[in-house]
């Protein structure tokens, strides 16, 4: 194909606000040319490549986001007395660009444009070795999570200090590589900072599975990770708060509600004003709280609502008399539920001295030192989901609100399929939940916790928690509604970039945000080893597949919950 000996490809033809548009030169052909820069062919026009748009004192870097074709004629070619001069009609190649930043005087990259060019400009292209001096800011750290996708050469290293401080989302549809963006993440993380301190909430048990034999795989190193069952986890109803123990056992919309309230709150004052005082638990705290996490009796909270239910005052029914029979039903039906043994009717955090042991354990610095920890939630209901979701992300926020050194010790909360528990709407099930992750996504930043959102439908996320996000990793995104509201989430100059999500490939994300220096079309680097979120291969196994199962072992793991 034609080469252009200088880097000269287009020229602005229209501006609007933070849309450029340029027409391309084209060779004899009307094709698009390759410009050779140094040793580097570089095709004119691929989406997610940069070009640099000059004149003048204006120096802008911006990104490809569209390219099409209108018919355009030649130049007057045949001259007939008596007749129209003849055009040749063909296609005239036109490129949408996006400003991002201006090349300042040292030759430094800024984000933002102060002045915009004017039509006419020259469009150039710019070669890897200009790129480059752009990501030079944030190559010292060593974060490299991949390369540039037009420009396979060039390692990208994002800012580890405002991916994590800041918040960040990995959004993207089923099958796009949220997984694989996940796991490469995390383990160049701990390569590089192996005293890092990761939560991760693994709803479909994708970074830590059995293998046929029994054994343990993980999607980490075995020396730094730790895998919890959250069944096993114990998180117990005496950490909860008074709203969250509300939210749990009253039906707020009962109009009795108000009663069951007002006195469940006395019940639990006095509770935990008891295990202060008792000598066997040796706390002697100077004040206690309906909040403070100490241990109390649930029965004895049970049995003395069950007395005033049924209270009578001489040959009259008291005050409250009947209000707790709907309350009663409900904590009796969970107390039943196996499911909510893990909360209701612990075994191991029975006494208020196992708190400590617990927190040490989860956040990895328990007998085995890990820097992962990964809670599996797979085995958990999906109803009950929610309520352990809402418990870890909130001890995670009070462990470094109340720790002195929350500073030396972030922590890092990543919430896989985060649409299952903290929604954008507002049902009652999901409160506590989205309170919680909300509260880290407003608070966390002071105070060492930062937040990581995963999640194939951004659309149903909680707009508050995303909102808090610095950066965005958008991987392949089809579906419009996703779109339009990712495209409303990041800053306005890069909105527009969003329309190339649907043309991206496994493991390929347009990040953006504070986390790089320029929005970047990413190819992330695939992790070793990968977790266990490969699409089933039909077309083999309906060939080669097995043709008898132990249904027996299937339904004694069902029965039994155990995968």
């Amino acid at each position: 194909m034609p080469q252009l000996a200088k880097t000269v490809i287009g020229y602005v033809v229209d501006v609007q606000g933070n849309q450029l548009t340029a027409s391309l030169v084209e060779d004899d052909q009307g094709r698009a040319p390759t410009i050779t820069i140094g040793d580097e062919d570089i095709l004119v026009g691929q989406l997610g490549s940069y070009v640099a748009i000059r004149q003048n004192d204006v120096n802008i870097v911006a990104v490809v986001t569209r390219m099409t074709e209108q018919e355009a004629l030649a130049a007057p070619t045949i001259e007939t007395p008596g007749e129209d001069t003849a055009r040749l009609p063909f296609a005239k190649r036109i490129a949408r660009l996006t400003p991002i930043g201006s090349i300042c005087v040292d030759g430094q990259f800024d984000r933002g444009v102060g002045q915009y060019p004017t039509t006419g400009a020259e469009v150039h292209a710019i070669s890897s070795t200009d790129i480059a001096k752009m990501f030079e800011r944030f190559q010292a750290k060593g974060f490299s999570v991949g390369t540039v996708a037009t420009h396979p050469s060039l390692k990208v290293c994002l800012d580890p200090s405002n991916l994590f401080g800041r918040h960040f989302a990995i959004l993207g549809q089923t099958g796009s590589g949220k997984s694989w963006t996940v796991a490469a993440l995390v383990q160049r993380t701990v390569a590089i900072m192996p005293r890092a301190h990761i939560i991760i909430l693994d709803l479909h048990g994708e970074y830590c599975w059995k293998r046929e034999d029994g054994s343990r795989h993980y999607a980490f190193e075995d020396t730094i990770v730790r895998h919890v069952d959250a069944r096993e986890l114990e998180i117990p109803y005496w950490l909860m708060t008074y709203a969250e123990l509300c939210d749990l056992l009253i039906e707020h919309s009962e109009r009795e509600a108000t009663n069951q309230t007002a006195f469940f709150r006395d019940c639990l004052f006095e509770g935990r004003q008891k295990e202060n005082s008792l000598p066997a638990a040796a706390l002697g705290l100077p004040r206690v709280t309906v909040d403070t996490p100490i241990y109390f009796s649930l029965d004895e909270v049970i049995t003395k609502v069950r007395e005033k239910n049924i209270e009578r005052v001489g040959n009259r029914q008291g005050p409250m008399f009947g209000d707790f029979d709907r309350f009663l039903m409900r904590i009796e039906s969970k107390l039943n539920d196996t499911r909510y043994d893990f909360l209701l009717k612990p075994t191991k955090r029975n006494s208020s001295a196992s708190l400590s042991a617990m927190l040490r354990d989860f956040v990895g610095l328990g007998a085995q030192k890990s820097a992962v920890t990964v809670i599996d939630l797979s085995s958990v209901p999906f109803d009950v989901r929610p309520t352990v979701a809402a418990q870890i992300g909130r001890l995670a926020f009070e462990f470094n609100y109340w720790n002195p050194k929350y500073r030396e010790f972030p922590i890092l909360l990543m919430c896989e399929e985060a649409h299952a528990y903290i929604p954008r709407a507002s049902e009652s099930q999901f409160a506590g939940s989205r309170k919680s992750m909300e509260r880290i996504a407003k608070e966390g930043r002071k105070y060492g916790v930062g937040l990581a959102i995963v999640s194939q439908r951004p659309h149903e996320v909680s707009e508050t928690v995303l909102a808090q996000c610095g950066t965005f990793i958008c991987l392949r995104i089809t579906n419009p509604a996703d779109q339009a509201y990712v495209r409303s989430l990041v800053p306005e100059s890069e909105g527009d970039l969003v329309s190339i999500l649907a043309g991206l490939g496994r493991g390929e994300a347009l990040v953006l945000g504070e986390a790089v220096p320029l929005p970047t079309r990413l190819q992330f680097d695939k992790p070793n080893p990968t977790p266990n979120s490969d699409d089933v291969d039909f077309y083999s196994m309906w060939i080669d597949g097995p043709t008898e199962l132990d249904v027996d072992a299937i339904v004694k793991r069902w029965r039994s919950q155990e995968r």
